[in-house]
């Protein structure tokens, strides 16, 4: 299936590791120029060397805080001097929080919400403009499906996710009729370098795939699932095929999730 994605220019927040950097893969596999950011400038090089060994081509990597308008505004301004535009934006910077209600303290809320409700914001009204010079474009929001239905002592990253399909559905709805398309990708359990470190700290003793496998039966399919899959699902939103699909929220969690 040809997904027209050739020549279009992406940008991935949150591009170091996981589903970012597996997305970055999947875009640059369909003919995307991509430019991927995280704040670790370490982490983000050995990203784009990985990228370029798996698919021979170079990833615009800049170094970037979601948090800061100016570098933002850098990452924007380099994108558009390197591939002279922007069409896909990836909101995907920021990991999980899951503290009980009295645990979680002013600064985590405030970070949890600055790095992934803010993030969103500020990327997006960032791109939006040179969005609107290419007649059109495709933001995609990492959000999960806690957003939607939390759990028990899954805050604050509940409450910022749920604001991101908020948020999500207001853009989608004010941005349609400049072909300015918007969609949220509600995650499930997904292997990541998050799961990696939280193996590490519940179950050392055992190997990374056991781990993997004990995780995989909370959900109806039986397993974990791949930031390939997650970077298939993006690819698709991105894309020609995905034209008359705007302020949806689709979940993919292996049937995981408490509500649709």
């Amino acid at each position: 299936m040809d997904l027209g994605l050739e020549g279009k220019v992406a940008i991935i927040t949150g591009g170091s590791e996981g589903i970012g950097r597996a997305s970055a893969v999947r875009l640059c596999e369909e003919g995307a120029h991509v430019a991927i950011c995280a704040r670790r400038p370490e982490v983000l090089q050995e990203a784009a060397g990985m990228i370029k060994a798996q698919t021979g081509i170079d990833v615009l990597a800049v170094p970037t805080d979601v948090c800061s308008d100016e570098q933002v505004d850098r990452l924007i301004n380099q994108t558009v001097e390197r591939y002279g535009g922007i069409d896909i934006l990836v909101n995907n910077a920021g990991g999980s929080r899951a503290k009980g209600f009295l645990d979680a303290d002013d600064d985590l809320w405030r970070e949890d919400l600055e790095i992934k409700l803010f993030g969103t914001i500020r990327c997006s009204k960032a791109a939006i403009p040179f969005m609107r010079q290419r007649g059109g474009g495709r933001i995609i929001n990492m959000t999960t499906v806690g957003g939607k239905a939390p759990g028990q002592k899954a805050l604050p990253t509940s409450v910022s996710r749920a604001a991101g399909i908020n948020l999500t559905k207001s853009m989608a709805t004010e941005y349609a009729p400049e072909n300015i398309l918007v969609n949220t990708i509600c995650l499930g359990i997904l292997k990541s370098a998050q799961w990696e470190r939280r193996h590490q700290l519940e179950a050392p003793e055992k190997s990374l795939e056991a781990y993997y496998e004990q995780v995989g039966k909370r959900t109806p399919v039986g397993r974990i699932g791949d930031a390939e899959e997650v970077a298939d699902l993006v690819a698709f939103l991105a894309s020609a095929r995905a034209a008359f699909i705007t302020g949806t929220a689709v979940n993919i969690d292996g049937g995981a999730g408490a509500v649709v």
